[in-house]
């Protein structure tokens, strides 16, 4: 403490603390660590490793509706049996990415997914394949898509409150996809998700990619009409086009159309390029002075002049005097209110039956070298998302549990035996001794705490305490 007051008094700054941080690190690596390693509680950690690491299969979910398609297959609601979790299900079909050449593409989304650990952006909680498809299991919205609240409820476009809020969301997606050095390309209605409560998530990290430190890249991928002028070229850029494509959506939640394309127009994509590579959008008086001057700023053709494509980055965004009434540090802590609420009763999407189904795939083989692809896929939980649904549904509550007055609880006792589980009532009529069959993770006996709990009794021989 004495040598961070010196510190301070002699160079004040934000770094103040860096220093104490570092000896306090280099404290705890001692003593303290070896002692948590002989306690209780680490051979609860281990425990709860264990159980985070069990295999992910088809068995671990109950599938349920359609909701949706991806590129690679359908996506539909599922729930995890063990907790009662709610995910959204993204199946790729094994064929359908063979015969598109797609296995890169899906393998970047799911390794892209693991990265990322914002509010803000759709969360990969566990990623596994079945004998045809791979499934990544995600974050569930039900509040619909942008593009449907922006055309489907009533006249197209929103309020400006709704839109500065939906705004402040994308932008600090965008940042935290930024801050780990990844670029989004494909930032369109679409691809915004509101969930239950009203807030916002960018999905679908299809065509993100992680640039190199130091490096620009060049890759013409968006969706006509959302890509910016040096993606048409095919120019080198680094963070650029995802503002651009935050100037188009803030115009169109405000508009009701996107800058260079009306609704429902007919036009060659040609076209389209061109308008936005030469055109100047045109503001209605649906727009205030600080929407057109946020909306010219992100629209600005040449990426050096753009709002958010300096040292700042999303800094200078944030700043902006459209954003003025955000407080983005309560923003990013989940503690602000949404203008907007979905109707739990309502569905927004799509009718089923309006969802067009996917043709057979014909004249694809898969064989053994495909399974080195797989097994890069298909890797179980994912830490962070895993824990929180533990801590979420109340399992973390119900099994984190020790012995009175500190002491060790049955199941950290490593000098008892652990108690055979509990028979059914149908072993009981047959008569079934326990020890005449076995317990895998895999096995659907495993969708309720009790028998969670008695997983916690075998004490894992390794672990990797990093993870």
């Amino acid at each position: 403490m004495e040598e961070c007051i010196l510190n301070f008094e002699k160079n004040p700054s934000k770094e103040i603390f860096s220093s104490c941080i570092s000896l306090l690190q280099e404290f705890l690596r001692g003593s303290p660590f070896r002692e948590y390693q002989e306690s209780m509680y680490f051979d609860r950690f281990l425990q709860w490793k264990s159980l985070e690491r069990q295999a992910v299969t088809k068995d671990t979910f109950r599938q349920y509706r359609v909701l949706g398609k991806g590129g690679f297959g359908e996506v539909c609601a599922c729930q995890v049996r063990a907790t009662g979790k709610m995910y959204a299900c993204k199946k790729l079909e094994k064929k359908r990415i063979k015969k598109r050449k797609g296995e890169s593409m899906a393998l970047n989304e799911k390794q892209i997914l693991e990265k990322v650990n914002s509010r803000f952006v759709v969360s990969l909680a566990y990623a596994y394949e079945t004998k045809d498809a791979l499934c990544l299991v995600l974050t569930i919205m039900n509040g619909g898509d942008l593009k449907f609240h922006i055309y489907n409820m009533g006249n197209p476009g929103f309020e400006e409150e709704r839109v500065v809020f939906y705004a402040a969301e994308i932008c600090c997606g965008l940042d935290h996809l930024h801050q780990e050095g990844i670029v989004y390309r494909d930032l369109k209605p679409e691809n915004i998700l509101l969930d239950d409560d009203g807030h916002i998530r960018i999905s679908d990290l299809g065509l993100a990619i992680k640039i190199p430190d130091g490096e620009s890249i060049r890759g013409r991928v968006g969706t006509v009409g959302y890509m910016a002028p040096e993606v048409i070229k095919n120019e080198r850029y680094t963070f650029s086009p995802d503002w651009w494509g935050l100037g188009c959506i803030i115009y169109e939640m405000i508009g009701g159309q996107s800058p260079f394309r009306a609704r429902k127009e007919r036009v060659k994509r040609e076209e389209v390029e061109k308008r936005v590579q030469e055109e100047q959008e045109s503001y209605s008086d649906k727009f205030t002075e600080d929407a057109k001057s946020i909306c010219k700023m992100l629209l600005a053709k040449d990426p050096k002049q753009r709002l958010g494509c300096n040292e700042q980055g999303a800094g200078q965004v944030k700043q902006h005097p459209f954003l003025r009434n955000i407080n983005f540090k309560r923003l990013e802590a989940g503690m602000m209110k949404p203008p907007f609420v979905p109707d739990p009763r309502a569905v927004y999407c799509k009718d089923v039956l309006d969802i067009e189904q996917f043709s057979t795939v014909k004249g694809v083989n898969l064989d053994k070298t495909d399974n080195d692809f797989y097994a890069k896929f298909a890797t179980g939980c994912v830490p962070i998302p895993w824990q929180n649904e533990m801590i979420e549904t109340e399992c973390f509550k119900d099994l984190n549990i020790f012995g009175p007055n500190g002491t060790r609880s049955p199941d950290l006792d490593w000098r008892q035996l652990p108690e055979p589980p509990k028979r059914s009532l149908l072993q009981r009529i047959f008569r079934r001794h326990p020890a005449d069959y076995g317990i895998t993770p895999n096995d659907s006996s495993l969708s309720n705490v009790n028998t969670t709990n008695h997983h916690f009794q075998s004490r894992p021989t390794t672990a990797n305490v990093s993870s």
